[in-house]
C-alpha cells in the first residue's frame, strides 16, 4: 500500500525560527484532513512532501505519484486551462493533425481521446469551459475547480490539497466533496472547512508538540479533543494542588528545622553538652537538612514540570475566546440605504445592476451567490471603496470591511502599528492587551504583517477591527473564515454571536452563517459564464448581469 513516511522531519524559516521539529508520521492511502493552528506549518509540510522545499533535518519517503493543489493560483497572462493539465503541446499537435499538417510520426503520437477526457475531467468539477480558455478570464473559484480537475486528471496515488475550498462557491464545494468521495487513492487535505472535514476518513492534527492521527471525521476529532481538554484541565488542577501541598510541607519542615537549630544554639550557649557531641549533631542536622532540601527541590521541579506540560497542552487544546463591546445600535435605526444602484469595478461591465437594499437596526444579512456574481463588489460599494455608476448609496453610520486578503493592513508594518493606525489614541498597554486576546502576545504583536501566514494575517486583521474599544455599527465581512484555523473560526463565531451591531456577510460556509445567527439572506443571481471557442481557439465569454433578490431566512442552499 502506498505510504508517505516522515522521519525526524525538521524545517526552519529563513530567519532561523523552527517551524517543524522531530516530526514522525505515516500517511496511508486514505482521505486524511490535516488541521492545526495558523502558522503551525501545514502548508510548509505539504511543500516538503511535494519536494518544493528541502527539510533541514530528517527525511521524507513518498511511495507513488502525487499531484498538488495550492491555496492561491496566480496565472501568467498567457496561461490557459490546458496549461494546468500540461497538455498544451498535445492539443497543438491535434490541431496540426486536423489541418493536415502533421507528419506520419506526429500522427502516431496524437492522443485523440484527450479532448473528451479533458471535458470529462472539467465536468467532474462542474466546469464547461474550453481548454483554450485563458485562466485570467476565470473567477478565483473557477480557477480552483480547474486546478482540482487537473490534479486528479492523471489519477495520481496522492492528492495534496491546500485549502481547496477557499474561493469556492457552494456548487464548487459540492463538486470537490463529490470528487473526494469517489477518490480511491490517498489524499492529504489541509482545510478548516468543517463540512469538507466531515467527509474525511481520519484527521491528522499538527501542533507544536508533533502530529497525531485521530480516526474518523471532524466531529469525532472534536469530541475527542473536548475529552482531552477536560482531562488536561484535571491534570493541571491535580498538579497545582500538589504544588500547594508541597509548598506547605516545605514551609512547615523549614520552620521545624529553624526551631531545632535555635534550640541547639541555646543549649550550646549554656555549655550543657560536650563540644564533640555538638559537632556531631550539627553535621547530622546539616546532612539531614541538605537531603530534605534536595528532595523538596526535586519534588518541586517535578510538579512544576507537570504544571508547565499541562498548561502547554491547554494552550493547544483550548479555543480562542473573543468578547466584543456593545455598539448600542437601536432596532429602528437606518444603517444603510442603497437605491436603484448600478456598480462595478469595470464601468463597461458592471457586476451589479439596479439593486436596492436597506439595513435597519442590528440585522444579520448573508450575501450569497455563485463565484463572479458581484458579492465582493457589493461590500466594496457599501464600504465606500467604489462609487456607484448610477443610483444612490446612503450610509449614515461608520462601517468596517474585513476581506479575506486582510487588505486593511499595511503589510510592511507590524500588527501593533496597524492597530495603532486604525485606533488613534489607543495606549501601548491597550494595544497589547487587545492583541493578546487574539493570541498575539508580547513580541508576537511586533511581527511584520508580511511575515505572517494567511491565517495569522486574517486573525491580525480581525484583532485590529474587533479589538478596539468602539466597534462600527455596521460590520462587513468578505469570506472571513477563509484561512482561519478551526479554533479561530469558533472564537469568531462566538464573538460575532455576541456582537450587537449589523452584519453584512459574504460567506460560502453554511456552518459559519448558521452559528452567527443570520436573519436575512440576499442572493445575487448570475448565470454562469458562457465560454465559446472562436475560429482561432480563443475563448469568448458573456456574463449576464447580477440581480439582487431577497430570500427567506429558511433558505439554506445557495
Amino acid at each position: 500500500m502506498p505510504a508517505i513516511i516522515l522521519s525526524n522531519l525538521g524545517w526552519s524559516a529563513p530567519d532561523g525560527t523552527p517551524v517543524l521539529s522531530g516530526l514522525d508520521f505515516r500517511f496511508t492511502s486514505e482521505r486524511i484532513g490535516l488541521i492545526g493552528r495558523n502558522g503551525v506549518g501545514k502548508s510548509t509540510l505539504l511543500a516538503l512532501i511535494a519536494g518544493e522545499r528541502s527539510p533541514a533535518t530528517g527525511n521524507i519517503r513518498v511511495d507513488g505519484r502525487f499531484a498538488t493543489l495550492r491555496q492561491t493560483l496566480e496565472p501568467d497572462p498567457d496561461q490557459t486551462v490546458a496549461d494546468l493539465f500540461d497538455v498544451r503541446s498535445a492539443l497543438s499537435l491535434l490541431d496540426k493533425a486536423e489541418t493536415g499538417m502533421a507528419t506520419i510520426e506526429e500522427l502516431g503520437a496524437c492522443d485523440w481521446t484527450l479532448p473528451p477526457r479533458l471535458a470529462d475531467a472539467l465536468a467532474e468539477v462542474g466546469l464547461t469551459v474550453a481548454a483554450t480558455t485563458p485562466l485570467n478570464r476565470l473567477s478565483g473559484g473557477q480557477r480552483t475547480r480547474a486546478a482540482l480537475a487537473a490534479a486528479a486528471f492523471t489519477r495520481p496515488d496522492w492528492l495534496l490539497l491546500d485549502e481547496p475550498t477557499n474561493h469556492l462557491d457552494a456548487e464548487g464545494r459540492d463538486a470537490l466533496a463529490a470528487l473526494l468521495r469517489r477518490w480511491r487513492g490517498g489524499a492529504i487535505v489541509v482545510s478548516h472547512d468543517r463540512t469538507l472535514l466531515e467527509g474525511m476518513d481520519a484527521i491528522a492534527e499538527l501542533t507544536s508538540l508533533g502530529m497525531a492521527r485521530y480516526g474518523g471525521n471532524w466531529s469525532a476529532w472534536r469530541a475527542r479533543k473536548d475529552i482531552e481538554l477536560a482531562a488536561t484541565h484535571q491534570t493541571l488542577d491535580h498538579a497545582e494542588r500538589e504544588a500547594a501541598t508541597l509548598a506547605r510541607k516545605t514551609q512547615i519542615a523549614t520552620e521545624r528545622q529553624q526551631r531545632r537549630d535555635s534550640a541547639g544554639a541555646r543549649q550550646a550557649a549554656r555549655g550543657g553538652m560536650p563540644r564533640i557531641l555538638l559537632g556531631r549533631r550539627k553535621e547530622q542536622a546539616e546532612r539531614s537538612g541538605g537531603d530534605a532540601t534536595r528532595r523538596a527541590e526535586r519534588q518541586r521541579a517535578e510538579v512544576e514540570s507537570a504544571i508547565a506540560d499541562a498548561r502547554t497542552k491547554i494552550e493547544i487544546l483550548a479555543p480562542l475566546s473573543v468578547s466584543l463591546p456593545s455598539t448600542q445600535v437601536p432596532s429602528g435605526q437606518m444603517l444603510l440605504a442603497i437605491d436603484d444602484v448600478t456598480a462595478g469595478h469595470d464601468p463597461a461591465a458592471p457586476a451589479l445592476r439596479d439593486i436596492s437594499l436597506t439595513i435597519t437596526g442590528p440585522e444579520r444579512i448573508a450575501v450569497t451567490g455563485p463565484n463572479g456574481a458581484g458579492k465582493s463588489t457589493l461590500l466594496h460599494l457599501v464600504a465606500g471603496q467604489i462609487a456607484p455608476l448610477s443610483g444612490q448609496v446612503h450610509r449614515p453610520v461608520a462601517t468596517a470591511l474585513l476581506d479575506q486578503d486582510a487588505s486593511l493592513l499595511d503589510r510592511n508594518a507590524t500588527i501593533a502599528d496597524n492597530f495603532a493606525r486604525l485606533h488613534p489614541g489607543a495606549t501601548r498597554n491597550a494595544i497589547h492587551a487587545a492583541l493578546a486576546r487574539f493570541r498575539f502576545r508580547a513580541d508576537l504583536a511586533l511581527q511584520q504583517v508580511a511575515t505572517l501566514s494567511g491565517g495569522q494575517r486574517l486573525r491580525a486583521a480581525l484583532a485590529c477591527v474587533l479589538g478596539g474599544e468602539a466597534l462600527p455599527p455596521l460590520l462587513l465581512l468578505d469570506e472571513p473564515t477563509n484561512h482561519l484555523d478551526l479554533d479561530s473560526i469558533r472564537a469568531i463565531e462566538q464573538g460575532l454571536a455576541a456582537y450587537d451591531g449589523a452584519l453584512l456577510v459574504v460567506s460560502h460556509d453554511p456552518a459559519f452563517l448558521d452559528a452567527i445567527g443570520i436573519t436575512r439572506r440576499i442572493a445575487l443571481g448570475q448565470c454562469a459564464a458562457e465560454v465559446s471557442t472562436g475560429p482561432l481557439g480563443r475563448g469568448a465569454s458573456h456574463t449576464n448581469m447580477a440581480a439582487v433578490n431577497s430570500t427567506s431566512d429558511d433558505m439554506k442552499k445557495m
